[in-house]
Protein backbone atom coordinates (compact mmCIF):
# COMPACT_ATOMS: atom_id res chain seq x y z
CA UNK A 1 0.00 0.00 0.00
CA UNK A 2 1.49 2.88 -1.20
CA UNK A 3 -0.66 5.97 -0.32
CA UNK A 4 -1.49 7.33 3.59
CA UNK A 5 -5.09 6.70 3.61
CA UNK A 6 -7.22 7.97 7.09
CA UNK A 7 -9.94 5.67 7.63
CA UNK A 8 -12.96 7.92 8.28
CA UNK A 9 -15.63 6.38 10.49
CA UNK A 10 -19.06 8.03 11.64
CA UNK A 11 -20.44 6.05 14.84
CA UNK A 12 -23.67 6.46 17.01
CA UNK A 13 -23.85 4.75 19.83
CA UNK A 14 -21.49 1.48 17.86
CA UNK A 15 -19.41 0.82 21.45
CA UNK A 16 -20.04 -3.12 20.99
CA UNK A 17 -18.56 -2.71 16.92
CA UNK A 18 -15.09 -0.72 17.72
CA UNK A 19 -12.67 -3.11 18.89
CA UNK A 20 -13.59 -5.76 16.11
CA UNK A 21 -13.80 -2.79 13.34
CA UNK A 22 -10.00 -1.77 14.42
CA UNK A 23 -8.93 -5.04 14.43
CA UNK A 24 -10.18 -6.11 11.16
CA UNK A 25 -9.26 -2.12 9.80
CA UNK A 26 -5.22 -2.30 11.12
CA UNK A 27 -5.25 -5.88 9.79
CA UNK A 28 -6.64 -4.51 6.28
CA UNK A 29 -3.96 -1.81 6.14
CA UNK A 30 -1.13 -3.74 8.05
CA UNK A 31 2.08 -2.34 6.15
CA UNK A 32 1.05 0.75 4.93
CA UNK A 33 1.20 4.20 6.87
CA UNK A 34 -2.89 5.04 8.07
CA UNK A 35 -5.53 6.28 10.67
CA UNK A 36 -8.60 5.68 11.34
CA UNK A 37 -10.51 8.66 12.79
CA UNK A 38 -13.80 8.21 14.34
CA UNK A 39 -16.73 10.83 14.47
CA UNK A 40 -18.60 10.42 17.73
CA UNK A 41 -22.39 11.31 17.73
CA UNK A 42 -22.96 8.86 20.80
CA UNK A 43 -25.37 9.36 23.79
CA UNK A 44 -23.63 6.14 25.31
CA UNK A 45 -19.53 4.96 25.96
CA UNK A 46 -18.48 4.65 22.64
CA UNK A 47 -16.15 7.48 23.00
CA UNK A 48 -14.58 5.40 25.88
CA UNK A 49 -13.86 2.46 24.46
CA UNK A 50 -12.54 4.26 21.38
CA UNK A 51 -9.75 5.50 23.71
CA UNK A 52 -9.60 2.38 25.23
CA UNK A 53 -8.90 0.40 21.79
CA UNK A 54 -6.51 3.36 20.91
CA UNK A 55 -4.42 2.58 23.13
CA UNK A 56 -3.02 -0.78 22.02
CA UNK A 57 -3.28 -0.49 17.93
CA UNK A 58 -0.34 -1.00 15.20
CA UNK A 59 -1.44 2.60 14.12
CA UNK A 60 -3.44 5.86 15.14
CA UNK A 61 -6.89 5.80 16.03
CA UNK A 62 -8.31 9.12 17.34
CA UNK A 63 -11.68 9.58 17.96
CA UNK A 64 -13.58 13.58 18.05
CA UNK A 65 -17.10 13.58 19.92
CA UNK A 66 -19.48 16.13 18.71
CA UNK A 67 -21.71 17.82 21.11
CA UNK A 68 -24.05 18.37 18.44
CA UNK A 69 -24.59 15.99 15.37
CA UNK A 70 -24.73 19.22 12.84
CA UNK A 71 -25.69 17.78 9.24
CA UNK A 72 -26.20 14.42 10.50
CA UNK A 73 -23.80 11.20 9.59
CA UNK A 74 -23.07 13.38 6.27
CA UNK A 75 -21.72 16.50 9.12
CA UNK A 76 -19.72 13.84 10.81
CA UNK A 77 -17.88 13.35 7.14
CA UNK A 78 -16.88 16.06 6.55
CA UNK A 79 -15.86 16.99 9.99
CA UNK A 80 -13.84 13.70 9.67
CA UNK A 81 -12.47 15.47 5.81
CA UNK A 82 -11.32 18.08 7.35
CA UNK A 83 -9.86 16.67 10.28
CA UNK A 84 -7.96 13.94 8.34
CA UNK A 85 -4.27 13.56 8.72
CA UNK A 86 -4.00 12.39 5.20
CA UNK A 87 -5.31 13.55 1.83
CA UNK A 88 -6.57 9.96 0.74
CA UNK A 89 -9.91 9.60 3.06
CA UNK A 90 -11.93 6.14 3.08
CA UNK A 91 -14.88 6.38 4.75
CA UNK A 92 -16.98 3.28 5.92
CA UNK A 93 -19.63 2.83 8.92
CA UNK A 94 -19.30 1.60 11.80
CA UNK A 95 -21.95 -1.19 11.97
CA UNK A 96 -19.35 -3.70 10.18
CA UNK A 97 -22.07 -3.96 7.33
CA UNK A 98 -19.00 -2.09 5.21
CA UNK A 99 -16.25 -5.17 5.54
CA UNK A 100 -12.73 -3.76 6.35
CA UNK A 101 -11.30 -6.50 4.63
CA UNK A 102 -12.43 -4.15 1.12
CA UNK A 103 -9.79 -1.17 2.09
CA UNK A 104 -7.11 -2.48 0.13
CA UNK A 105 -8.79 -2.80 -3.00
CA UNK A 106 -10.49 0.79 -2.88
CA UNK A 107 -6.94 1.98 -2.07
CA UNK A 108 -5.20 0.00 -5.11
CA UNK A 109 -7.93 1.06 -7.70
CA UNK A 110 -7.38 4.51 -6.86
CA UNK A 111 -3.31 4.07 -7.01
CA UNK A 112 -4.31 2.97 -10.74
CA UNK A 113 -4.49 7.05 -11.34
CA UNK A 114 -7.65 7.72 -13.01
CA UNK A 115 -10.40 7.81 -10.40
CA UNK A 116 -10.91 10.46 -7.68
CA UNK A 117 -13.44 8.47 -5.63
CA UNK A 118 -13.84 4.94 -5.96
CA UNK A 119 -17.05 3.44 -4.39
CA UNK A 120 -17.54 -0.21 -3.00
CA UNK A 121 -20.78 -0.74 -4.73
CA UNK A 122 -23.61 -3.24 -3.79
CA UNK A 123 -25.19 -3.17 -7.26
CA UNK A 124 -21.99 -3.67 -9.93
CA UNK A 125 -21.10 -7.13 -11.12
CA UNK A 126 -20.04 -8.83 -7.87
CA UNK A 127 -21.55 -6.77 -5.60
CA UNK A 128 -24.14 -8.43 -3.03
CA UNK A 129 -26.90 -6.72 -1.20
CA UNK A 130 -27.83 -9.12 1.03
CA UNK A 131 -27.01 -7.27 3.91
CA UNK A 132 -30.06 -4.72 3.22
CA UNK A 133 -32.29 -7.57 4.84
CA UNK A 134 -36.21 -8.05 4.15
CA UNK A 135 -37.23 -6.84 0.16
CA UNK A 136 -38.61 -3.92 1.25
CA UNK A 137 -35.40 -2.54 2.53
CA UNK A 138 -34.02 -3.48 -0.86
CA UNK A 139 -36.73 -2.00 -2.78
CA UNK A 140 -36.36 1.46 -1.12
CA UNK A 141 -32.86 1.00 -1.75
CA UNK A 142 -32.94 0.53 -5.38
CA UNK A 143 -36.28 3.23 -5.78
CA UNK A 144 -33.99 5.75 -4.23
CA UNK A 145 -31.18 4.79 -6.11
CA UNK A 146 -33.15 5.03 -9.55
CA UNK A 147 -34.69 8.00 -8.85
CA UNK A 148 -31.31 9.48 -7.87
CA UNK A 149 -30.07 8.84 -11.16
CA UNK A 150 -32.74 10.07 -13.09
CA UNK A 151 -32.49 13.27 -11.13
CA UNK A 152 -28.67 13.79 -12.34
CA UNK A 153 -27.96 11.81 -15.16
CA UNK A 154 -25.09 12.65 -16.40
CA UNK A 155 -23.06 13.25 -13.21
CA UNK A 156 -23.96 10.09 -11.53
CA UNK A 157 -24.53 7.66 -14.82
CA UNK A 158 -20.80 6.08 -13.98
CA UNK A 159 -22.64 5.14 -11.22
CA UNK A 160 -24.12 2.39 -9.76
CA UNK A 161 -24.60 2.92 -6.20
CA UNK A 162 -24.27 6.47 -5.55
CA UNK A 163 -26.19 5.94 -2.18
CA UNK A 164 -23.40 3.54 -0.71
CA UNK A 165 -21.48 4.84 2.55
CA UNK A 166 -18.39 2.94 2.02
CA UNK A 167 -15.94 4.87 -0.19
CA UNK A 168 -12.81 6.45 -0.79
CA UNK A 169 -12.12 10.25 -1.64
CA UNK A 170 -9.22 12.23 -2.63
CA UNK A 171 -10.42 15.28 -0.64
CA UNK A 172 -7.66 17.42 -2.83
CA UNK A 173 -9.98 17.22 -5.52
CA UNK A 174 -13.10 18.47 -3.96
CA UNK A 175 -13.64 21.71 -2.16
CA UNK A 176 -15.24 20.15 1.18
CA UNK A 177 -15.97 23.88 2.30
CA UNK A 178 -18.93 23.42 -0.56
CA UNK A 179 -20.42 20.75 1.25
CA UNK A 180 -23.98 20.78 2.99
CA UNK A 181 -24.83 17.45 3.90
CA UNK A 182 -28.30 16.73 5.10
CA UNK A 183 -28.80 13.30 6.85
CA UNK A 184 -26.44 9.97 5.97
CA UNK A 185 -25.89 9.81 2.01
CA UNK A 186 -22.68 11.99 1.88
CA UNK A 187 -21.34 10.54 -1.19
CA UNK A 188 -24.33 11.98 -3.83
CA UNK A 189 -23.25 15.74 -2.52
CA UNK A 190 -19.91 14.64 -2.79
CA UNK A 191 -20.58 13.48 -6.85
CA UNK A 192 -22.92 15.57 -7.30
CA UNK A 193 -21.37 19.27 -5.73
CA UNK A 194 -18.15 18.01 -7.23
CA UNK A 195 -16.09 17.61 -10.63
CA UNK A 196 -14.58 14.06 -9.66
CA UNK A 197 -14.04 10.93 -11.61
CA UNK A 198 -15.68 7.54 -10.60
CA UNK A 199 -14.71 4.07 -10.21
CA UNK A 200 -16.12 1.35 -8.19
CA UNK A 201 -15.64 -2.24 -6.75
CA UNK A 202 -18.21 -4.77 -5.92
CA UNK A 203 -18.92 -5.17 -2.19
CA UNK A 204 -20.36 -7.52 -0.24
CA UNK A 205 -22.71 -5.90 2.23
CA UNK A 206 -22.69 -7.61 5.50
CA UNK A 207 -25.25 -8.09 8.16
CA UNK A 208 -25.75 -5.73 11.22
CA UNK A 209 -23.83 -7.03 13.91
CA UNK A 210 -24.82 -4.61 17.00
CA UNK A 211 -26.44 -1.49 16.89
CA UNK A 212 -30.20 -0.61 15.10
CA UNK A 213 -30.50 0.92 11.66
CA UNK A 214 -30.49 4.58 11.48
CA UNK A 215 -32.88 4.81 8.77
CA UNK A 216 -36.23 5.81 9.91
CA UNK A 217 -39.18 7.85 7.84
CA UNK A 218 -37.81 11.05 9.07
CA UNK A 219 -34.52 10.36 7.21
CA UNK A 220 -36.27 9.50 4.11
CA UNK A 221 -38.00 13.16 4.50
CA UNK A 222 -34.60 14.53 5.25
CA UNK A 223 -33.21 12.49 1.89
CA UNK A 224 -36.31 13.51 -0.75
CA UNK A 225 -35.42 17.34 0.84
CA UNK A 226 -32.13 17.27 0.39
CA UNK A 227 -32.33 15.68 -3.24
CA UNK A 228 -34.48 18.56 -4.15
CA UNK A 229 -32.36 21.32 -2.63
CA UNK A 230 -29.45 19.82 -5.01
CA UNK A 231 -31.64 19.71 -8.15
CA UNK A 232 -33.51 22.22 -7.55
CA UNK A 233 -32.40 25.16 -5.07
CA UNK A 234 -34.31 26.44 -2.53
CA UNK A 235 -37.33 28.27 -4.54
CA UNK A 236 -38.23 25.17 -5.68
CA UNK A 237 -37.90 22.73 -2.32
CA UNK A 238 -40.42 26.07 -1.15
CA UNK A 239 -42.27 25.48 -3.75
CA UNK A 240 -42.92 21.44 -3.03
CA UNK A 241 -43.58 22.76 0.60
CA UNK A 242 -46.11 25.25 -0.46
CA UNK A 243 -47.60 22.73 -2.48
CA UNK A 244 -48.12 20.10 0.20
CA UNK A 245 -49.67 23.18 2.17
CA UNK A 246 -52.12 24.57 -0.69
CA UNK A 247 -52.88 20.41 -0.75
CA UNK A 248 -53.68 20.56 2.92
CA UNK A 249 -55.32 24.35 2.37
CA UNK A 250 -57.99 22.85 0.15
CA UNK A 251 -58.42 19.47 2.10
CA UNK A 252 -59.42 21.38 5.63
CA UNK A 253 -61.28 23.59 3.39
CA UNK A 254 -63.36 20.70 1.72
CA UNK A 255 -63.86 18.92 4.71
CA UNK A 256 -65.32 21.71 6.37
CA UNK A 257 -67.32 23.04 3.67
CA UNK A 258 -68.81 19.60 3.53
CA UNK A 259 -70.19 19.76 6.94
CA UNK A 260 -71.84 22.85 6.31
CA UNK A 261 -69.19 25.51 7.69
CA UNK A 262 -69.06 29.07 5.22
CA UNK A 263 -65.97 28.89 2.49
CA UNK A 264 -64.63 32.09 3.81
CA UNK A 265 -64.47 30.78 7.40
CA UNK A 266 -63.03 27.41 6.08
CA UNK A 267 -60.78 29.36 4.19
CA UNK A 268 -59.34 31.25 7.52
CA UNK A 269 -59.15 28.10 8.90
CA UNK A 270 -57.01 26.14 6.18
CA UNK A 271 -54.93 29.32 6.36
CA UNK A 272 -53.86 29.54 9.76
CA UNK A 273 -53.49 25.53 9.94
CA UNK A 274 -51.44 25.36 7.14
CA UNK A 275 -49.25 28.66 7.81
CA UNK A 276 -47.82 26.81 10.52
CA UNK A 277 -47.28 23.81 8.90
CA UNK A 278 -45.66 25.65 6.51
CA UNK A 279 -43.13 27.32 8.52
CA UNK A 280 -41.93 24.11 10.62
CA UNK A 281 -41.21 22.93 7.36
CA UNK A 282 -39.38 25.19 6.06
CA UNK A 283 -37.55 25.67 9.06
CA UNK A 284 -36.10 22.03 9.31
CA UNK A 285 -35.65 21.96 5.17
CA UNK A 286 -35.55 24.99 3.61
CA UNK A 287 -33.84 27.85 5.07
CA UNK A 288 -32.04 25.49 7.82
CA UNK A 289 -28.31 26.47 6.98
CA UNK A 290 -29.60 30.18 7.51
CA UNK A 291 -30.93 29.82 11.12
CA UNK A 292 -27.56 30.16 13.05
CA UNK A 293 -27.59 33.54 11.50
CA UNK A 294 -30.57 34.62 11.52
CA UNK A 295 -32.83 35.85 14.50
CA UNK A 296 -34.21 33.34 17.33
CA UNK A 297 -36.97 30.85 16.46
CA UNK A 298 -39.83 32.95 18.22
CA UNK A 299 -38.72 36.08 16.29
CA UNK A 300 -38.63 34.32 12.72
CA UNK A 301 -41.60 32.35 13.25
CA UNK A 302 -43.86 35.63 14.19
CA UNK A 303 -42.25 37.61 10.99
CA UNK A 304 -43.09 34.73 8.91
CA UNK A 305 -46.82 33.87 10.92
CA UNK A 306 -47.68 38.06 10.72
CA UNK A 307 -46.54 38.04 6.85
CA UNK A 308 -48.88 35.25 6.10
CA UNK A 309 -51.47 36.13 7.91
CA UNK A 310 -51.76 39.95 6.45
CA UNK A 311 -51.05 37.84 3.10
CA UNK A 312 -54.12 35.85 4.10
CA UNK A 313 -55.98 38.44 4.95
CA UNK A 314 -55.85 39.87 1.33
CA UNK A 315 -55.80 36.65 -0.30
CA UNK A 316 -59.21 35.94 0.91
CA UNK A 317 -60.93 38.62 -0.10
CA UNK A 318 -59.64 38.44 -3.34
CA UNK A 319 -60.61 34.88 -3.36
CA UNK A 320 -64.32 35.61 -2.42
CA UNK A 321 -64.46 38.33 -4.72
CA UNK A 322 -63.37 35.80 -7.93
CA UNK A 323 -66.22 33.45 -6.06
CA UNK A 324 -68.51 35.90 -6.34
CA UNK A 325 -68.10 38.22 -9.67
CA UNK A 326 -66.60 35.02 -11.55
CA UNK A 327 -68.95 32.31 -10.75
CA UNK A 328 -66.05 29.71 -9.97
CA UNK A 329 -66.17 26.87 -7.16
CA UNK A 330 -64.75 28.10 -4.18
CA UNK A 331 -61.29 25.33 -4.01
CA UNK A 332 -60.56 26.99 -7.75
CA UNK A 333 -60.28 30.55 -6.47
CA UNK A 334 -58.49 29.06 -3.37
CA UNK A 335 -55.69 27.20 -5.85
CA UNK A 336 -55.63 30.48 -8.18
CA UNK A 337 -54.71 32.80 -5.23
CA UNK A 338 -52.51 30.36 -3.56
CA UNK A 339 -49.63 30.23 -6.90
CA UNK A 340 -50.23 34.15 -7.37
CA UNK A 341 -49.07 34.13 -3.07
CA UNK A 342 -46.29 32.11 -3.64
CA UNK A 343 -43.97 34.67 -4.88
CA UNK A 344 -44.37 36.90 -2.30
CA UNK A 345 -43.93 34.77 0.66
CA UNK A 346 -40.50 33.19 -0.81
CA UNK A 347 -39.28 36.50 -1.30
CA UNK A 348 -40.04 38.01 2.35
CA UNK A 349 -38.87 34.73 3.83
CA UNK A 350 -35.70 34.62 2.42
CA UNK A 351 -34.75 38.34 2.24
CA UNK A 352 -36.75 39.26 5.64
CA UNK A 353 -37.31 36.26 8.09
CA UNK A 354 -33.67 34.87 7.34
CA UNK A 355 -31.36 37.81 7.18
CA UNK A 356 -28.49 37.45 9.15
CA UNK A 357 -28.90 39.48 12.23
CA UNK A 358 -27.77 43.10 12.01
CA UNK A 359 -27.80 42.66 8.60
CA UNK A 360 -28.39 46.46 6.32
CA UNK A 361 -31.13 45.90 3.86
CA UNK A 362 -28.58 46.28 0.89
CA UNK A 363 -26.11 43.14 2.48
CA UNK A 364 -29.54 41.15 2.37
CA UNK A 365 -28.81 37.56 1.19
CA UNK A 366 -29.75 36.67 -2.23
CA UNK A 367 -33.21 34.74 -2.88
CA UNK A 368 -30.98 31.83 -3.68
CA UNK A 369 -27.40 31.07 -2.40
CA UNK A 370 -24.86 30.66 -4.57
CA UNK A 371 -24.45 27.48 -2.21
CA UNK A 372 -27.41 26.03 -3.06
CA UNK A 373 -27.60 26.72 -6.70
CA UNK A 374 -27.84 24.04 -8.56
CA UNK A 375 -26.93 25.86 -11.64
CA UNK A 376 -24.07 27.48 -10.25
CA UNK A 377 -22.55 25.19 -7.48
CA UNK A 378 -23.71 22.03 -8.86
CA UNK A 379 -23.98 22.56 -13.01
CA UNK A 380 -26.48 21.43 -14.96
CA UNK A 381 -26.14 17.45 -15.32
Amino acid sequence: MAEAVTVIVPTFNERDNVAELVERTVRALEGGEAEILFVDDSSDDTMAEIERVAASTKIPVRGIHREHNTGGLGGAVVLGLLQAAHDVCIVMDGDLQHPPELLPELIARHETGDADVVAASRYVGGGDHGGLGTAVRFGVSRGATWLTKAMFPRRLWRSTDPMTGYFLVDRRRIDVDKLRPQGFKILLEILVRSDVRIAEVPMSFGERRHGTSKASLRQGATFIAHLARLRFGKMSLFALIGLFGAVANIGIMWVLTRGGMPYVWAAIIGAEATIIGNFLLQERFVFADLRADARGVWVRFAASFAFNNVEAAVRIPVMALMVESWHISSVLATAVSLVVAFFARFLFHALVVYAPRGAKKADAPAVEPSTDTAGQSIGWP
